[in-house]
């Protein structure tokens, strides 16, 4: 009995036994082994007891909080090029551009000569309902000034923006009035479109252009689909030409509202995350609508599934540039100091099954950043022969039209960008930013006159009367970039267009300016022409048959024909920031 009862405790005392030895070799390891680490288990506890020791042995005292700050970004930067860290003081101006609204003053502005300028005072906002002007000058903030060389567009915007039901006090210059101007503002909540433009081209036409994929921007698409229908559009132009992306979420909602029901939109597949289809549920309301969409080397992430949703279903024409060449995934995970990163989970594949991500290098994002640089180099923007297409990551779309994955879309209809009328002069002035500078002087200068003309057609008129070239060149040349009489006539037209299009953004906002742009831009003259023509609806392609000698030539010149170039569209009016 008593051997019985014995044995019943021994699984105990071993248990005991193994308790105690891993408390004493603890206790040993942690107090015997000097500078030692002992026994790491894992590369993440190799970082953590870096961090440790460098906070502990450093012979200098190290801000842990700024170390861990920079070491942040260069840990995600070997991943791959988008999986990125963002400061917790970022981290809401980041959002915000997606979100679809902040809270501030209610203002778009732009920094010259080290005071901020208003622009354009939100139509509703906080800044309108006490009387701030477009033209202020803002001088002080909450009794202190607020010029010189601290007044960054950052700090004017960490100053500016602030929680809703707070206030701020300014000191504003007004060019009518003797004294500063003062005003309380209480912020609040300002809206942040991103549809830019809703308009009809012609009688039967609309165009929509899209700058980001945000929160609200399916609502926004529906609401100009409204707008539009309500003038009869019996066709579509959609603009993402240098959109950038946003929220997959949106593109997918948007491109719903253009696909028949069961029609794969994209899908989504990484280690972690099992593959995810997303299909058309039938709801949408232009499935029969004929649409072009329009695509530039700026076109990104979720503007590339969109097209490429609209490419591969054979729904419409992509006319255009090779777009960016994103195919990833990120998961947006916020840490408690406010902080956040957004990391990689996922690819993203086209409804033909291609994935359009472009090579990279982990940790050489710089190289891949400047991706643009080097297809402007080997001539990619002038020329669709100079893209080399992998036969490898060929793909069909459901008419058999061959697409490709390994780097962006392809255009169906490819348009080059065109260097007529560019020269030294014309690049450096636009590099100084002098165009820039001498429109934004000129509209406060004559703001008052100007503030007759409502629409750009008219406003159009009146500054052709004002031979703004030759007073542009008056003033670049006291700027230090002397007159060039026979270059300045080379790009007298782009000259012009820049400096028309800047004072129409300065007076009536970005979808005036717009409107302007495109009534001489070639890729939206092919978008109409197509329309016109009933080809927005993708053609099954023929069987080719094996070219002759005969027939070679033939074929080599209906190529160069059907090229169409682009004037370039210097779109380089005032960066300009809201509060």
């Amino acid at each position: 009995m008593r051997t019985r009862n014995s044995s019943r405790f021994i699984p105990l005392v071993i248990a005991i036994s193994v308790v105690v030895g891993i408390l004493i070799g603890t206790f040993y390891a942690k107090h015997f082994s000097g500078n030692r680490l002992g026994i790491i288990n894992s590369s993440s506890n190799k970082l953590n007891a870096l961090l440790r020791i460098v906070d502990d042995q450093y012979v200098d005292t190290v801000n842990m909080t700024d170390l861990v700050e920079k070491a942040m970004p260069q840990i995600l930067a070997e991943l791959d090029p988008h999986s990125t860290y963002i400061p917790a003081k970022d981290l809401e101006n980041v959002n915000s551009e997606l979100e679809g609204s902040f809270s501030g003053i209610g203002i778009q502005f732009t920094i010259q000569d080290d005071t901020i300028h208003v622009n354009s005072v939100i139509q509703g906002g906080p800044s309108e309902k006490v009387g701030l002007m477009a033209g202020d000058r803002i001088v002080s903030v909450n009794d202190t000034s607020f010029v010189g060389k601290k007044v960054t567009n950052d700090v004017a915007m960490r100053t500016l923006k602030g929680p809703k039901g707070t206030q701020v006090k300014l000191g504003v210059k007004r060019m009518t009035e003797k004294d500063i101007l003062k005003f309380n503002i209480t912020r609040g909540d300002i809206p942040q479109n991103t549809i830019d433009a809703t308009y009809m081209l012609n009688n039967k036409f609309g165009y929509i252009q899209i700058s980001k994929f945000g929160r609200t921007t399916h609502v926004e698409l529906l609401n100009a689909i409204a707008i539009l229908s309500h003038k009869n559009c019996q066709g579509l132009v959609i603009d993402l030409r240098g959109n950038t992306g946003g929220y997959m979420e949106a593109a997918i909602r948007m491109v719903n509202e253009f696909l028949p029901q069961g029609k794969l939109i994209v899908y989504t597949q990484g280690r972690k995350y099992p593959r995810t289809d997303e299909f058309a549920n039938g709801t949408g309301s232009c499935q029969k609508m004929p649409i072009v969409v329009l695509v530039d080397e700026g076109s990104a992430s979720a503007s590339e599934i969109f097209a490429g949703a609209i490419q591969d279903n054979d729904r419409g024409m992509i006319i255009g540039r090779r777009s960016f060449g994103k195919g990833l995934v990120q998961q947006p995970i916020d840490f408690s100091d406010g902080s956040a990163i957004r990391l990689t989970i996922a690819r993203y594949y086209t409804p033909s099954g291609r994935c359009i991500q472009r090579h990279y290098e982990s940790g050489k994002d710089q190289n891949y950043e400047m991706d643009w640089l080097t297809r402007y180099e080997h001539g990619e923007f002038f020329s669709r022969d100079s893209i080399k297409l992998d036969e490898k990551l060929r793909y069909s779309t459901g008419l058999g039209r061959p697409v490709y994955g390994g780097g962006g879309i392809m255009p169906d209809l490819f348009v080059p960008q065109d260097t007529t009328g560019v020269s030294s002069y014309l690049t450096s002035v636009l590099n100084k930013g002098l165009t820039i500078q001498f429109t934004f002087q000129y509209t406060d200068r004559n703001r008052d006159q100007m503030s007759q003309y409502e629409d750009e057609g008219t406003l159009l008129t009146y500054l052709r009367h004002q031979n703004l070239v030759e007073q542009f060149v008056r003033y670049a040349d006291s700027k230090g970039i002397k007159r060039r009489n026979i270059l300045i006539q080379k790009s007298h037209k782009l000259l012009e267009r820049n400096i028309y299009g800047n004072i129409i953004y300065n007076m009536l906002g970005k979808e005036a300016y717009i409107k302007y742009f495109n009534n001489s831009d070639t890729t939206v003259k092919k978008a109409i022409e197509i329309l016109k023509k009933g080809e927005a609806f993708p053609k099954a392609p023929a069987v080719v048959k094996q070219p002759t000698k005969k027939n070679e030539g033939k074929k080599k010149r209906t190529a160069q024909a059907n090229s169409v170039k682009e004037n370039p569209v210097l779109r380089l009016y005032a960066k300009v920031s809201f509060c």
